[in-house]
């Protein structure tokens, strides 16, 4: 199974939208604290339609304790900041994909210390800044899915 980290999520769309591709892929949906919305919120059970109460969701308050419980485990923190395509990474199973939130990205300090596992979906240099955060998920939960298998 692949996992799928939003730090911060500020848009019910995006969340929802991630959410169907993570019970799509059999992948599990890491959410963290602080949301810029309720889960309860009708706009992420809207684009999660019925399947948003079927999605493997693990909700943490923050940051700290999301990273001292899963210390072990493999993380590729995904930036348009990195020169490293996302699809050079040889994925595995038990991976976590780590995204942030839509309008900040991942704190920078958090880039710092992991620059070794930084990816980014690459893009033509033509002025745009960053794609939607659920595109990005679904671009690149689907090559680990691909490379893992479903």
């Amino acid at each position: 199974m692949i996992n799928v980290v939003l730090v911060t999520p500020e848009i019910p769309h995006n969340t929802g939208a991630a959410g169907r591709l993570c019970l799509a892929t059999g992948a599990r949906l890491h959410l963290v604290k602080p949301l810029g919305f309720s889960l309860d919120d009708r706009q992420v059970r809207r684009v999660g339609l019925d399947y948003w109460k079927d999605v493997d969701l693990q909700v943490w308050e923050s940051w700290d304790e999301f990273a001292a419980e899963t210390s072990e485990e493999r993380k590729f923190y995904l930036t348009t900041k990195s020169k490293n395509p996302h699809w050079d990474m040889e994925f595995r199973d038990g991976d976590y994909l780590v995204f942030g939130c839509e309008t900040k990205g991942l704190p920078e300090s958090l880039l710092e210390k992991n620059h070794e596992h930084t990816l980014t979906v690459p893009m033509v240099e033509n002025g745009t800044r960053s794609l939607n955060l659920a595109t990005s998920v679904g671009i690149v939960l689907y090559e680990a899915v691909r490379q893992v298998g479903l």
